[in-house]
């Protein structure tokens, strides 16, 4: 296949059947560079040569019911990992301060837990108002499933996306998870676009799916109309229902990443977990199909020094994408 005429195809609002993504994650290794050189032409269509820098702030970690076989916070997994309940606003707001001065522009609040508390939305609300008046970062929170009233709250006080992937397909859903459903996901995204916040929805590779199963969540979340959309590669932690689980190669890992940027044109494809042990050095590929990418450590596992990130960008001769306020004060 012409990837390059795909890619074209693509943006003149070609929609690529289930047939050529299929095609994108068995072409042979030797056609890699051609697939990604057709991956970027899309993306530098629609973003250029910038990336999107995101940090997460892990506010509660741990105590989770649900049974996510991916996920150490699991009722299930006994994954040796610190727990703590949810924190203050406080350190909500100085984990803001090290994302605006390390060029962070979104900057990611995430919970462990089916669903937030009252309290929990207060608390991340009230951060959230002293966060965009200080440093005018964009906010993505991430609490589980989300009610009305209460992605209405989030946005109110300045929240500007709500993240809940669907994380594998509606077919492989039950292998995953059990304790909710694929159709509680889909819900809270609708709710989280209702509300009017941006909707962030990825997806989990890796988790013995089937490479059907990773085009029907590329598709979906196409369908789903995610403006975001996260690309999580799986770390398999000690402990939990996924451990052990090796199916992953970094040529397989960039191909996905194409299939996301071919399948979903003008939306952020970020590499999220697991790239550092999953892409290996072949990472800075991974950025010709992606526009974004999450720095420093995940929820419970560590990511590389932030130092290699920014050189990785550098040598690339990527531009980071800047929030006015930090655009400001480096003019300064």
């Amino acid at each position: 296949m012409n990837w390059q005429t795909l890619a074209q195809e693509v943006i003149e609002g070609k929609e690529i059947s289930n047939e050529e993504a299929l095609a994108i994650l068995n072409s042979d290794d030797d056609e890699l560079l051609p697939l990604l050189q057709g991956a970027f032409t899309i993306r530098k269509h629609y973003f250029g040569k910038k990336v999107k820098l995101n940090m997460i702030m892990n506010a509660k970690s741990g105590y989770c019911p649900e049974d996510c076989g991916y996920c150490a916070q699991s009722s299930k997994s006994n994954a040796p990992i610190e727990k703590y309940p949810f924190i203050t606003k406080e350190e909500i707001l100085e984990g803001a301060r090290i994302a605006f001065e390390n060029k962070i522009g979104t900057y990611c609040i995430v919970a462990s837990g089916r669903g937030p508390t009252r309290k929990d939305v207060a608390v991340v609300s009230e951060a959230v108002k002293e966060i965009k008046e200080k440093y005018g970062l964009k906010i993505c929170a991430c609490l589980g499933i989300l009610k009305e009233e209460q992605a209405e709250q989030l946005k109110e006080a300045g929240v500007d996306r709500y993240n809940h992937n669907l994380n594998t397909s509606e077919r492989h859903h039950d292998y995953i998870t059990t304790t909710h459903t694929y159709q509680d996901r889909v819900n809270t995204v609708e709710i989280v676009k209702k509300s009017g916040l941006s909707p962030c929805s990825g997806a989990i590779i890796g988790m013995k799916e089937t490479k059907e199963d990773v085009v029907d969540i590329a598709r979906a979340l196409r369908n789903l109309d995610a403006d975001s959309i996260p690309v999580n590669f799986l770390h398999a932690i000690e402990g939990t229902k996924l451990e052990g689980t090796k199916e992953l190669n970094p040529r397989y890992c960039l191909k996905v990443l194409a299939l996301f940027r071919y399948m979903n044109p003008t939306k952020e494809i970020r590499i999220s977990g697991g790239r550092e042990v999953n892409l290996g050095t072949l990472q800075p590929l991974g950025l010709y199909a992606a526009n974004s990418i999450f720095v420093g450590d995940y929820l419970t596992t560590e990511g590389q020094e932030t130092n290699q990130d920014y050189k990785m960008l550098e040598d690339l001769g990527f531009e980071i994408e800047l929030t006015e306020k930090q655009q400001e004060v480096l003019s300064l």
